[in-house]
């Protein structure tokens, strides 16, 4: 009995596989490609990950190809594949500013792009090696190094809509972010897009709501460019208080071994999260991230028991600040002091995940040799100040010769 349960239990797990096949496969039955290609917009904040589903397809069609244009009718177009089937990225080794070609997957004929950059922006094709095109995409992603920033505990508020008689500016702001602490005063964060209102729009771009677009769209009239760069994303951040979830208290007689234990001197100490170690220069910069975490994400900084709120630390509140958060999240350290020793505690959806122990020290010293990269740029720039000099010291003597010669000439 039991091994034909087993057989019917693997029969139904193959027909539900099947099953959910067959559904994938009809939802590109279902969604057929338009006659002309449309192309619907999307936007999105610097260093944030996408995805873009190609949603038609035709039924025969097992693999698709995606295509990159910064421009429209642009002849640069990048191909996101191999052609040899799908690239795929761990998002962990991503750096930040890197080519888009090292920043893609593609999965179920899905476009995956992580860490977007401004550059990221344009038309995103998902089509076929052999040039035939199914759906498109309009993408603007959006500044966040100017971004306007409002504290809703000081009375700051957001910026107001701009309106003209051609078009209007306003912005669209996302859900609020959890509260990014928790047990203690945590913030949360609100992000707003720029978005503009307009009947001049070009109509092959496809919208949520009509005549309605993201500021960085392409269907953009390009005489209206000049003003709509003027007005930027923002985001509002506040104070929040929130509860930490309950933890299961361990069995009486577990506890009762493990307080044995601790006093016998037996157990050692063990940190409530997992810590690095890192060893920094004194007068060096550093950029430490928070695990796991994306810029859309609620996360906070604590250093030993000090918290780093955004009211003071975020980018931009003070042009001199050496110690910052930025809108990605990280945190920076700049020209790193003895004073900054520490752990550095981070935060992630209203959970401590990690902690970074930092030392600073002096540089120890140590003999020069020619394989190091600053001797032999010593000995380059020694050389080439050299070769500079003996040039013009030729050069000079070589024009007091003419000049006496032809003086001399002139003069018989």
């Amino acid at each position: 009995m039991r091994l034909v349960g087993m057989t019917f239990l693997l029969w139904m797990i193959d027909f539900l596989h099947a099953f959910a096949i067959m559904e994938k496969e009809d939802i590109f039955k279902k969604t057929p490609c338009p006659a002309f290609l449309m192309f619907d917009n999307a936007a999105y904040l610097a260093d944030m990950s996408f995805e873009l589903p190609c949603n038609c397809k035709p039924e025969e069609i097992t693999s698709v190809v995606w295509y990159f244009q910064n421009s429209p009718g642009s002849r640069e177009t990048k191909v996101l594949t191999d052609f040899d089937g799908t690239m795929v990225v761990d998002s962990g080794h991503i750096r930040v500013g890197s080519d888009i070609l090292k920043r893609f997957s593609i999965r179920m004929f899905s476009l995956i792009v992580f860490q977007a950059q401004v550059e990221d922006s344009g038309h995103y094709l998902c089509g076929t090696k052999q040039g035939d095109f199914y759906y498109g995409y309009d993408v603007d992603v959006q500044p966040s190094k100017y971004i306007t920033v409002a504290f809703k505990d000081i009375g700051q508020h957001p910026q107001k809509d701009h309106i003209e008689k051609l078009f209007s500016l306003f912005t669209t702001f996302w859900d609020w972010t959890k509260c990014d602490r928790c047990g203690v005063r945590g913030e949360q964060r609100r992000i707003g897009l720029c978005y503009m209102n307009s009947t001049y729009l070009n109509p092959r771009y496809r919208t949520t709501l009509a005549d309605v677009v993201s500021c960085g769209s392409r269907s953009v009239p390009r005489r209206l460019h000049s003003t709509i760069q003027l007005r930027k994303p923002e985001v509002i951040i506040r104070s929040c208080m929130t509860p930490c979830p309950k933890k299961k208290a361990p069995k009486e007689g577990v506890l009762a071994i493990a307080n044995l234990i601790a006093k016998l001197g037996e157990k050692p100490w063990v940190p409530k999260v997992p810590i690095q170690f890192h060893k920094q220069q004194i007068g060096s910069s550093l950029i430490i991230s928070c695990p796991g975490a994306r810029p859309e994400h609620a996360v906070a900084w604590d250093k030993d028991l000090a918290p780093l709120y955004r009211t003071h630390f975020l980018k931009g509140v003070n042009k001199s600040m050496r110690v910052f958060i930025d809108h990605g999240n990280h945190l920076h350290i700049r020209f790193a002091q003895l004073n900054d020793r520490g752990t550095y505690y981070c935060w992630r959806e209203s959970q401590m995940i990690a902690g970074f122990r930092l030392s600073v020290g002096f540089q120890s010293q140590r003999k020069r040799t020619l394989n190091d990269p600053e001797t032999r740029h010593a000995i380059k720039a020694i050389l080439t100040s050299y070769v500079f000099i003996t040039i013009v010291f030729i050069g000079i003597h070589l024009g007091r010769c003419c000049f006496y010669a032809f003086r001399g000439t002139f003069v018989g």
